[in-house]
């Protein structure tokens, strides 16, 4: 299963936009946001993107709780499954302990891909391009044996999204 992860996209709709298309254009089957949406339009595409989501909130998405009923916004950690996987979902990194396969948070603005210990550590950067001059994405594809994560960036100016792969070998338990 492939799954598009994104990040702190704040006020930034057209390039939440963009990172959602090329996630989805590389054949995300669900998607991930890691909080920091701020944008009442960023959820109005992840719910139209034609995707099964699940969206944490962040630390600037409280004003978004008046749509909580609207859309699939969850509170921080949230555990879910998914491809015979267990998830960890939060925004800020506070909830860090390796209780799940995959961990995926937000906040920090940085892409980390680290497998310590049979657990996937996974930010996928900003999304908004707020502080670097870079828009970031990650997509992970999860198969029996592996954990496969491609993160995506796109500078400023560039006319593309560029990819570096990483490849993790699950622990079977």
């Amino acid at each position: 299963m492939k799954i598009g992860v994104l990040s702190d996209t704040h006020t930034k709709v057209k390039k939440a936009k963009a990172s959602l298309d090329l996630l989805i254009d590389n054949g995300a089957e669900f998607i991930i946001h890691a909080g920091d949406v701020y944008e009442y339009e960023i959820l109005e595409l992840l719910k139209n993107c034609g995707k099964r989501y699940v969206c944490v909130y962040g630390n600037n998405d409280a004003h978004l709780v008046e749509f909580h009923n609207n859309y699939n916004l969850v509170q921080e950690p949230y555990y879910f499954k998914l491809a015979d996987t267990k998830f960890k979902l939060m925004h800020l990194p506070f909830y860090m302990a390796p209780d799940t396969e995959v961990i995926i948070y937000g906040h920090t603005h940085e892409f980390k891909s680290e497998f310590i210990d049979g657990t996937l550590f996974l930010n996928p950067g900003e999304s908004c391009a707020r502080n670097k001059p870079v828009s970031e994405c990650a997509l992970l594809e999860i198969t029996d044996k592996k954990f496969k994560v491609t993160y995506f960036t796109k500078e400023k100016d560039a006319k593309k999204f560029e990819s570096q792969k990483f490849s993790y070998d699950r622990k079977l338990k």
